[in-house]
């Protein structure tokens, strides 16, 4: 049944709230798979928005500069209300990441700073809670134990009307790559993927202590009684750029967290990500009798988000006791878009995402060795080259123009090639 984002908003707080009426328990946990530009931001916006409405008076006034998102938004209601709505629910999607911009002063030729809007979100962590080395921990376990975030202390300096000024501390962060005997590098700009880990490391860092203050059962007896209104934790992809052996780390760390939660905090994690999503599947499905309560199926759902021909949405529930068949809704997905004639560019990453799992399940060293071969024994050159094009577009705008016909029919032809050669199921799978 179609929904609009907003009912599926209020379908996974229902899932949520016990219901003595209800014959199964009330969900500790959902996860959410959807391929991107599906609506994971916007469903993240409006679970917010229905969770804990923000008031337009209330709305605090800090520039957000750029769109971070995969889907369209007002990016200054989003990031800044971050901290705002805590006492409810805290968040993390793409928007979070407008909290952090460069100063990169090309002008004046100083070195680049990841400077942090004012919000309440990281003074809390950083400046209340004194957590700042926890976050430089957790984002050298993601990234690398060698590339080492700094804040800054208070310190003083003159605008552009060479005014003396204020700059408080923890609001610029600056970035070293340490190179042994106490040696290191200038300041460095680390690369966007590199953020996005610093970010959710920082994130990572409040939810871990907003857990373990919570897990105290009498709020008489807790530091802060700043989270006792917490109902809900709403993650969305917290892991681009990662590598696998990070991102399994991260999924990991995150089950484990959640595990470990006693108060009556909800989670609602989405992704794009087949590897992130089975991880937590199995992390949180495993018989674990060192946590309480247990983390069987039970206490969680699993579902997939669609985005229908209508425009509208649909989240279908995936069974609890069977791992998520993702190259087989993969090859679904792609039989369907081809039968209906709506190839598109991005069906080639898709493509190349099967290739690539698929040659590594069957050992070969290079997912092209999968390809159908020219006369001479060597993967085709032409399905190469239009493969890699396809699915490493530089800019957006790439996405735009529509495949030639010779085009589609690669992707036609290479479907039923890897469906026919490498044994997958031939018959539509849903999983």
């Amino acid at each position: 049944m179609s929904n609009t984002l907003a009912e599926i908003a209020q379908q996974i707080v229902d899932e949520s709230k016990d219901d003595p009426s209800r014959r199964d328990r009330p969900k500790k946990v959902q996860l959410i798979y959807a391929f991107n530009g599906t609506g994971k931001t916007r469903l993240s916006r409006e679970f917010k928005q229905l969770v804990a409405p923000v008031n337009d008076d209330d709305e605090p006034a800090s520039a957000v500069t750029g769109d971070a998102s995969e889907e369209s938004g007002d990016a200054n209601a989003d990031s800044a209300d971050t901290g705002l709505s805590r006492d409810k629910i805290l968040y993390y999607n793409a928007f979070t990441e407008d909290l952090f911009y460069w100063d990169n002063d090309l002008d004046l030729d100083a070195e680049p700073k990841l400077k942090i809007q004012p919000n309440s979100f990281t003074d809390w962590i950083l400046v209340e809670q004194g957590q700042d080395q926890n976050v430089i921990t957790n984002f050298q376990r993601y990234v690398d134990d060698k590339l080492t975030p700094r804040f800054n202390a208070d310190y003083k300096t003159k605008d552009s009307d060479n005014k003396e000024i204020t700059v408080k501390a923890f609001s610029e962060v600056t970035f070293t790559l340490e190179t042994g005997d106490e040696a290191q590098s200038g300041i460095l700009k680390i690369s966007k993927g590199e953020e996005s880990n610093f970010v959710w490391s920082v994130f990572y860092t409040l939810l871990d202590q907003v857990i373990t203050i919570l897990n105290v059962p009498e709020p008489a007896d807790r530091e802060t009684n700043d989270f006792d209104q917490l109902e809900y934790v709403f993650i969305d992809d917290p892991v681009s750029s990662l590598d696998d052996n990070h991102l399994i780390e991260l999924a990991v760390d995150l089950a484990t967290l959640i595990k470990t939660n006693t108060s009556d905090v909800r989670f609602i994690i989405s992704t794009h990500n087949p590897l992130f999503f089975n991880v937590l599947v199995n992390e949180l499905g495993s018989d674990d009798n060192s946590h309480s309560p247990t983390w069987r199926s039970k206490w969680f759902s699993k579902s997939r988000l669609e985005k229908l021909e209508d425009g509208k949405h649909e989240l279908i529930p995936q069974p609890n006791d069977s791992p998520f068949s993702y190259h087989l809704h993969l090859l679904s997905h792609l039989e369907d878009v081809i039968k209906m004639g709506q190839i598109e560019k991005y069906h080639f990453n898709l493509l190349r995402n099967i290739l690539e799992k698929t040659a590594t399940f069957l050992g070969y060293k290079r997912w092209e060795l999968l390809l159908p071969e020219t006369n001479d024994g060597n993967p085709n050159p032409y399905a190469k080259r239009i493969v890699n094009f396809s699915s490493h577009s530089k800019h957006a705008a790439e996405e735009v123009p529509p495949l030639k016909p010779e085009e589609k029919k690669v992707l036609e032809n290479l479907v039923k090639h890897i469906v026919s050669e490498y044994g997958f199921w031939q018959e539509t799978t849903t999983p």
